[in-house]
Parts: C-alpha cells; sequence; structure tokens
C-alpha cells in the first residue's frame, strides 16, 4: 500500500505589527485581550491597512521555496463562524496568492525527493479558545482570548508527495530551518508559530484510493509523525477489512496518542469566498523581488554543499553544523580563529550540541573564543582531553573563559617527566610480578602503571607522556 500525503503549513511572520492593524504582533503569553483594537476585533467602520513588511516576508520565503512570485495578489474574505474569529471571516489570499509553484528538496536515502509546493500566500490569525481544564486559566467554561487576531501568516501548502510520516517530519524540519535562516519566523511549534494540518490518504494494491483525512493539533515534530503515524495504521486496517474510511477532520489527542473524530470535512464551496473590498490588490514590481532575492541569505543546503566542499568535513558534520543559522555562524567563526575544520566540528558535534540538549537551549551561550582557547589549552598540553571534556559543562554554564578555570581548579596538567618517572619506577618497587608479566608479553599491564601515575597525580598527568615514560622503563 502506499501513502500518500500533503501538508498545510502555518507560519507566523516575526513582524512587529499585525498584518491590518498597528496592534504589536508580539502576542504570546500577554495578557488575554490586551493586545487587540477596533481593526483586528472587527468593529464596525474599522478599515484594514496592509502591513508592508508581512509583504516582504511572504516574498523572501516565496524565493527560498523556489517559488514563482506573482506580480499582482489579492486578499479575499473566507466566511465562516467560529466565537474566536470576531469579523466572521478571515482575511486571506485565494483567488490570486502572491506565489504559486515552489519546491523543496528532501534528502531521501541517498537520493533528493522534490516535494513540490503547490501555493503560498498571506493571511490573518484566528483568536484563541481555552476551554475547562486549561491549565493557565484553570476555566470551569470556554473563554476567548483575541489577542492572536489578525496576526500575520503565510500558509504554505504542498502537493501530495509526501509518502511516510517520517518523510512529512523531515520536510517540516528543513522547513523551519530555512524560515529561521531568512529570520522571517521564529518557527517555535510550542508557542504556534508554526502549525501543520496533515491530509492522509493510503492506495491498495489494486489502486483503489481511500477517502483524505485532515489531521489537526500537532504542535512538535514528534507528534506530527507519531498523528501520521497512527492514522496511516488506522487506514491501512480500515482498507483490508472493507470498512469505509470517512472523509473527515481528526485531532491529535495526547493523552491517549491516537486521534480522534473532531468533524466533517468541510469544501472549499463552504466558505463562500470573495474578494476582500477593503484592500486593494498587492502590487509588486520586478525590481522589488530583486532587491529582495539580493538580500537572502545563504540557505542551509548551499551552506551544506559549502562546508564539505571548503572544511573537508563530512557530509554528516555539515548537515548537523548547518541546522540552524547561529550554529554555521559559530562553527565558521572558529574556523576563522583556528583553521582545524575537522577537530573542531567534533567538539561541537559532541560537546556542545549536548549541552545545548541538557540545558534545552536553541542558541549557542558561549564565543568561539571559549571553543578554541580549550581546543588551544589541549594542544599546549595544558589539560588532557579527559579534562578538557570534564571542564566544558562548566565553560557552558557559566561562561568564564577555559584558562580562568584552570587557574581557579588548579587543573593544570602534569607535564614534568622527573614527577611521572619517580611514581612508575615507585610502582615497578612495588610490584615486581607485574613488571615481570609485562617483560613476558603481557603488555595489557601497561594499564596498572599508568593508573598508578593517574591516582597520585589526582588525573592531572599527560596520559601520552605517562605511556611513553611507562614503556621505556619497563621495557628497559
Amino acid at each position: 500500500m502506499k501513502t500518500v500525503i500533503g501538508l498545510e503549513i502555518h507560519v507566523q511572520l516575526l513582524t512587529e505589527t499585525k498584518a491590518f492593524c498597528s496592534c504589536s504582533a508580539n502576542v504570546f503569553e500577554k495578557a488575554p485581550n490586551t493586545m487587540i483594537c477596533p481593526v483586528c476585533t472587527g468593529q464596525p467602520g474599522a478599515l484594514p491597512t496592509v502591513n508592508k513588511m508581512m509583504i516582504e516576508y511572504a516574498v523572501r520565503t516565496a524565493l527560498a521555496l523556489n517559488c514563482e512570485i506573482h506580480r499582482f495578489s489579492r486578499f479575499d474574505r473566507k466566511n465562516y463562524f467560529y466565537p474566536d474569529l470576531p469579523k466572521g471571516y478571515q482575511i486571506t489570499q485565494y483567488f490570486y496568492p502572491i506565489a504559486t509553484n515552489g519546491c523543496l528538496e528532501l534528502d531521501v536515502g541517498k537520493e533528493r525527493k522534490k516535494v513540490r509546493i503547490r501555493r503560498l500566500h498571506i493571511e490573518e490569525d484566528a483568536g484563541k479558545l481555552m476551554h475547562e481544564g486549561d491549565a493557565i486559566t484553570k476555566a470551569h467554561h470556554t473563554l476567548v482570548d483575541m489577542n492572536r487576531c489578525g496576526v500575520p501568516l503565510i500558509e504554505i501548502v504542498t502537493e501530495p508527495d509526501l509518502t511516510s510520516p517520517r518523510e512529512a517530519r523531515r520536510f517540516l524540519e528543513k522547513l523551519r530551518s530555512i524560515l529561521r535562516y531568512l529570520r522571517v519566523s521564529s518557527g517555535d511549534m510550542e508557542k504556534g508559530a508554526l502549525r501543520c494540518d496533515a491530509n492522509i490518504s493510503v492506495v491498495d494494491e489494486k489502486g483503489f484510493s481511500s477517502n483524505r483525512v485532515e489531521v489537526k493539533n500537532m504542535n512538535s515534530f514528534k507528534f506530527v509523525e507519531k498523528a501520521l503515524q497512527f492514522e496511516q495504521n488506522r487506514i491501512i486496517q480500515a482498507l483490508k477489512s472493507g470498512s469505509n474510511v470517512e472523509k473527515e477532520t481528526r485531532g491529535w489527542d495526547l493523552t491517549s496518542k491516537t486521534t480522534v473524530s473532531m468533524r466533517g470535512k468541510e469544501e472549499e464551496s463552504d466558505y463562500r469566498y470573495f474578494p476582500e473590498p477593503d484592500i486593494p490588490p498587492v502590487v509588486i514590481s520586478d525590481e522589488y523581488i530583486e532587491k529582495i532575492k539580493e538580500s537572502l541569505p545563504e540557505l542551509p543546503d548551499q551552506k551544506k554543499d559549502r562546508f564539505t566542499r571548503d572544511y573537508g568535513i563530512p557530509e554528516l558534520d555539515a548537515e548537523v553544523l548547518t541546522s540552524t543559522r547561529e550554529l554555521a555562524d559559530f562553527y565558521e567563526e572558529c574556523v576563522k580563529i583556528k583553521p582545524k575544520p575537522k577537530e573542531i566540528s567534533n567538539w561541537i558535534m559532541t560537546e556542545l550540541l549536548r549541552e545545548m540538549k541538557n540545558s534545552e537551549s536553541e542558541a549557542v551561550p558561549i564565543s568561539p573564543r571559549h571553543l578554541v582557547e580549550l581546543i588551544e589549552l589541549v594542544e599546549a598540553g595544558s589539560v588532557s582531553i579527559k579534562m578538557a571534556k570534564e571542564m566544558f559543562p562548566e565553560i557552558f554554564a557559566t561562561k568564564k573563559m577555559p584558562r580562568q578555570i584552570v587557574e581557579e581548579r588548579g587543573l593544570k596538567q602534569v607535564n614534568d617527566k622527573d614527577v611521572i618517572e619517580k611514581i612508575i619506577k615507585q610502582a615497578m618497587e612495588q610490584n615486581p610480578k607485574a613488571v615481570r608479566q609485562y617483560r613476558s608479553g603481557k603488555k595489557g599491564v601497561l594499564g596498572y602503571f599508568v593508573g598508578a601515575v593517574m591516582k597520585q597525580t589526582q588525573g592531572m598527568a599527560n596520559p601520552q607522556l605517562v605511556n611513553e615514560i611507562a614503556r621505556k622503563l619497563l621495557e628497559g
């Protein structure tokens, strides 16, 4: 059986103000109904005006997704009733979207798969309902918060080119990376800045396709994959048993880890679209588009290819290092200061990313100078690799420079050959049996003498020097 998945993705734009009024668009965790005005709450006589930055961000995103930018686009009214939609309609683009016919390439195995993008259009967000049991309000009924009304969005609609829940997740992860590179959206799913609805159907071996089911209420990449996996299995079982698959909208239930029926699937005709009479068409010039194109940053795929080519690092390293613009910039700055690309990559991919994961931080809290100085301390023999790795969490947490931590904690590595030699000779005198075993061919006994030095020096001796001196004395 073949799974067919298409995505409808809503992206909250990082503009200072809302789509059609001067209210702040930064509404997350603000007190309910405090970031509103007559325009975004649909009061009689209030007239919308278009946010120019919203248009620019839409064009930037469309260019990055290889879309065809339309010089003429227009806003429409999408009519439906919902308590958090005070106007009774949503201002969106239906008949004439700002961009169509794009694509985004995904790495699938050793090949690159092209996922087509049907359209990219601009619209305003609706408000938010806060239901009984809400952790914030402790409400025993449903409350309406209008703060989010009018926050600018772009909706990205893919063609049904995705064939597995895993591919859908990978597409969303790559899209978020691009949005963050462009700095048009935070992409935080947990905060509602990136929201995904997925349409899924399954085609059996005889070519019969199930009805299309829409899955909503997915606020993380993990839940997108899990919800689609559940729905895929549910549809396959229905097809095998000869049952009908309803054409409906379903939601992801976090508690039961299942999808649940919400309502029948609306058709486009149900929304009674018609042109928005209060907003003139959006007309953009070739010069405007070209200016935005020239301002685009190097995007993840381009940067990844350049890293493998210019720095000679493996493709896996390059993919991880370019996953965010901040991490890529951090890496390049480190390499600029100290041209050891692979060594720096190793430190970032192990120590730095582990600490970022543990602290749930998406930002790099230390400077390139921190990492370079730590590497230089290891190279100079001032600290061992082991000591440097043990120091890293403190560097990450306190932002102290490595040399300062070495001085404060007295961590300087022991490189005195006379001290090391004296300890090994004492160990040889105390355990002549181990000496005889080594000289008779049991080379693993070397670890006993290395351990004796490390114990005496509290792990501060240079391990390479200890091994070298121990072998010399035992073989002499």
